[in-house]
């Protein structure tokens, strides 16, 4: 199962991971970050991505 945590005291709404996996991540409707906290597996490579381009890596990618 793979599992995403995203460290929201760091994260600053770049939204640098919502062009990378808009999937799994967005922006509200007041700019702060959402995600989908088990996404499908298949969703891997661009969450990776995602974790890889965060310029205060906030996110992690586990399973």
């Amino acid at each position: 199962m793979l599992n995403v945590t995203v460290d929201l005291d760091v994260c600053q709404n770049h939204g640098q991971c919502v062009f990378a996996a808009p999937d799994v991540f967005r922006l509200d409707d007041s700019g702060h970050l959402v995600y989908v906290a088990s996404p499908d597996a298949e969703l891997r490579d661009d969450v990776e991505e995602a974790a890889d381009v965060c310029p205060l890596q906030a996110i992690r990618v586990e399973g």
